[in-house]
């Protein structure tokens, strides 16, 4: 069950970042004609995706270190929710 678990993990970690890094190359927080406002919500989309990026990240290294702790239940349904949601968008964009 463990192994399971963890290979979950995995996956979702990889949808997560693979879709982090496609959405954060795509923000332009310093892009030129940009006003306040737009600007203030580009900064956040990249803090936000970078930092699904980082958790993303962390769930595809974990399998690589020395010693592999068993996510959570919170780690699992975070990642997990953000990978359904992303799997959704990909589906209804068609």
């Amino acid at each position: 069950m463990t192994l399971l678990i963890q290979s979950i993990h995995w996956l979702v970690g990889v949808i997560v970042l693979a879709e982090a890094l496609n959405k954060l190359e795509r923000t332009g927080p310093t892009r030129a004609g940009l006003c306040k406002r737009e600007r203030l919500l580009e900064w956040l989309k990249a803090i936000a995706w970078g930092l699904m990026a980082i958790g993303g990240a962390g769930a595809v290294i974990t399998p690589l270190m020395q010693q592999m702790d068993v996510p959570s239940l919170q780690d699992m349904c975070i990642l997990l929710g953000s990978a359904v949601l992303i799997v959704r968008t990909r589906i209804k964009e068609g």
